[in-house]
């Protein structure tokens, strides 16, 4: 059984919910939560085995121009080349992968990482936050793998751009818990402008939350619908209203929490990292292109 509720499949606010409480928790757990379930549903809906119990798995699925993996050959296939934004290579079992055939396809496989031809290195991540997923390079030299699905069956299926708008729900978590460490401390030490900036993050919270249920609404009832324009909205919003979260939350704490509490100083150190997976201006001009190639009205209340 899947994990977590599958996206598109009646509860994908469920889903998110959960996503988005594992995050307020610790954001590094999750990004490593959500890359398994994540692999869960892709190979659901490719009609793959999913996970067995007491397996662990990764997503990685990343297309750095500097990394390219390369599949070969037919069931069972074989992986070669470099796979950089491994979260939790160290610590996983399985992971989903993203590659290309010989005829530069773009692929899936599935591959045990408890192999010969399997190499986790310390290379490709310094980053102080987000430390805790360890998202380091890996080297497949002629390792073992199936394939999943046909070529371009990762970015061509429904569940892309639905799992893509989930990630939103992450980032909300992260940013829900310091407006919890904001709202407790202004309630044992109120001041004006901590105050004033308490209600600034609820209004922003709220709104992305508003977002988040509106977009699992809407996949829900088009679970075959091309999700990318709100999938894009939905993390664009979420990650503005982050972005404003943890400027207020700065200001409200102060010095103090941010230095002496390690806890919360990761959560800082965490949530501008998680978010770069967005991709910024990058999205909001594919956000802007789709509204300019569709005719149907954008803006209604």
């Amino acid at each position: 059984m899947p994990l977590l509720p599958l996206p598109a499949s009646g509860k994908t606010l469920q889903r998110w919910r959960m996503l988005a409480e594992v995050a307020a928790l610790d954001l590094s757990l999750a990004k490593l939560f959500e890359s398994h379930a994540d692999a869960a549903a892709i190979l659901v809906e490719r009609g793959s085995t999913p996970p067995l119990a007491g397996t662990l798995w990764g997503t990685w699925c990343a297309e750095p121009p500097d990394a390219r993996l390369v599949v070969t050959g037919s069931d069972p296939v074989r992986l070669n080349g470099l796979k950089s934004w491994c979260s939790g290579a160290a610590l996983v079992s399985h992971a989903v992968v993203s590659c290309w055939d010989e005829e530069g396809q773009p692929c899936l496989a599935r591959v045990m990482l408890n192999q010969a031809g399997v190499r986790v290195t310390q290379e490709g991540w310094h980053a102080v936050g987000m430390a805790g997923t360890a998202s380091v390079d890996v080297r497949f030299d002629d390792a073992i793998a199936e394939r999943v699905g046909a070529p371009h069956a990762y970015t061509r299926r429904p569940g892309f751009w639905q799992g893509g708008a989930g990630i939103a729900a992450c980032w909300w978590g992260g940013a829900q818990a310091l407006a919890v460490a904001c709202r407790s401390q202004m309630a044992a030490r109120p001041d004006a402008h901590g105050l004033a900036h308490l209600g600034a993050i609820d209004v922003a919270l709220r709104s992305a939350a508003a977002l988040l249920r509106e977009a699992a609404q809407w996949i829900d009832a088009h679970p075959r619908a091309d999700a990318q324009a709100l999938a894009l909205r939905t993390r664009l919003g979420v990650e503005t209203a982050a972005l404003e979260v943890l400027q207020r939350a700065a200001r409200t704490l102060g010095p103090g929490p941010l230095c002496r509490d390690a806890s919360l100083a990761r959560r800082f150190a965490d949530l501008p990292v998680f978010m770069r997976q967005s991709h910024a201006e990058r999205d909001l001009q594919a956000l802007g292109e789709h509204i300019t190639s569709h005719k149907e009205t954008t803006w209604r209340l």
